[in-house]
């Protein structure tokens, strides 16, 4: 397994900390981009909201071709296009433009996470999911505790071969995804039986172990794509998930702006942006392998959940930037130490066949949550002139996550027919997918 993680953690870090990037970087470039192109805050909101709706379009597309035509050949697809159309919006001169972008960005990026799960649910069992999940996932807070100051400093290039600030940082952080891509088709192995770098004896036993888990997981062998995107849990996992995704995604996409209304220049933004990023990187970590170590992953979940919603409906009774800063720290470093228990929740109510589409489809009903707030988050802040208030709607979004999973634990209790905690989900699996919804 200490080769299968050399092999498989830093390539999927590297490509998610691009990807989140290249998510991302319009948060920073809209400092100067926004006035230079016409977009008010409901504009620039309705831009995400369109990369949303490409990229939950998509998402099941994708991860179904993934699971057909192998990780290696379209994982670097998905970085080499994704990449090509990042270039492209720095050349965008209105509204317009900017939008079609936005949404070609969404639809070349979609699969990317979920193919990056069902690529280590190929690959690891599930004692080492949470950890794995956790420590690849780390790349999102990553990608945003470097890239800030990075982006703040290509900012500085304003004016450099006739391009403004906000063109270098599109172009120059959309460069590597094509690197990547191409780096993909010769990196990548797509499952352990074809891993050169494994012995004959370690390929057998990663396969012998990942089959002999299949046995234990109560599933239904093969479902439809229908089935699987009305199955009851499924869906019930996509709308808890909504809310982690909606409060990473919109603060992401939001945070400079939110910050920079304190009145700090574009580079103490973008340092002072990077701070809670920081933070969530250590919690991403030490959560996840504290949930592999208890085998607890309801309440891993629900807790973390409940902190992201009191922290930020909090930022409405302070006008403090330091305690603003301080808030969406903690909010984040909760929020992001979601997704090493919350995935794999996931994965122990998904077998092999229902993998792929399964961890799309419950990415893609949370990004509709996140598609939402995005464009919310701008509509409420050019009504308002507040920004706490237009985070209410990912208050709403993490409370309601926090029940669910909550009902979700106490309804396997019951059905296993004891008050006592849930046991590990690993020796005591979570109840199956059911054909019926």
């Amino acid at each position: 397994m200490r080769k299968v993680n050399w092999h498989v953690i830093p390539y999927l870090m590297i490509c998610y900390i691009i990807a989140y990037v290249d998510r991302v970087n319009a948060g920073f470039a809209a400092l100067q981009m926004n006035g230079d192109i016409g977009l008010t805050a409901a504009m620039f909101g309705l831009g995400g909201t369109l990369f949303y709706i490409a990229y939950t379009a998509f998402e099941i597309p994708s991860n179904v071709a993934m699971a057909k035509v192998g990780p290696r050949i379209w994982m670097a697809r998905i970085m080499i296009t994704w990449g090509m159309v990042g270039v492209l919006a720095a050349f965008v001169r209105n509204p317009t433009e900017y939008y079609v972008t936005r949404f070609l960005l969404g639809a070349a990026e979609a699969g990317f996470f979920p193919g990056a799960l069902y690529y280590v649910s190929q690959w690891y069992p599930m004692t080492h999911r949470a950890r794995v999940v956790a420590t690849f996932s780390v790349a999102v807070p990553l990608s945003l505790f470097i890239g800030s100051p990075i982006s703040g400093a290509l900012m500085e290039l304003n004016g450099l071969l006739g391009l403004r600030g906000w063109q270098w940082i599109f172009i120059l952080e959309s460069i590597p995804a094509v690197l990547m891509g191409v780096f993909s088709i010769v990196f990548l192995v797509n499952r352990p039986a074809d891993a050169k770098w494994l012995t004959a004896d370690e390929r057998a036993w990663l396969v012998r172990t990942l089959d002999a888990e299949q046995a234990h997981k109560k599933h239904v062998g093969h479902m439809s794509l229908k089935q699987i995107v009305t199955n009851k849990y499924v869906v019930l996992f996509g709308i808890i998930f909504a809310g982690a995704s909606a409060t990473s995604n919109s603060l992401a996409l939001w945070m400079p702006q939110i910050i920079k209304s304190f009145h700090l220049t574009n580079l103490e933004t973008a340092l002072t942006a990077s701070i809670p990023y920081g933070l969530a990187c250590v919690a991403m970590v030490y959560w996840g392998r504290r949930t592999d170590r208890t085998g607890e992953r309801v309440w891993a979940t629900a807790i973390p959940l409940a902190i992201t919603s009191i922290c930020l409906a909090s930022t409405n009774l302070t006008g403090s930037l330091t305690v603003t800063v301080a808030l969406l720290s903690v909010a984040l470093a909760a929020n992001y130490s979601i997704k090493g228990p919350f995935w794999s929740l996931v994965g122990t109510y998904l077998n092999t066949q229902t993998a792929a589409a399964g961890f799309a489809t419950v990415n893609t009903i949370a990004h509709i949550g996140t598609s939402i707030t995005t464009s919310l988050i701008g509509v409420i802040r050019d009504r308002t002139g507040s920004f706490p208030l237009a985070l209410l709607s990912l208050v709403c979004l993490t409370t309601v996550g926090a029940l669910l999973v909550a009902w979700l634990g106490d309804g396997e209790r019951r059905a296993a027919g004891t008050d006592a905690p849930a046991p590990a989900p690993e020796t005591a699996p979570a109840s199956a997918l059911r054909g019926k919804t």
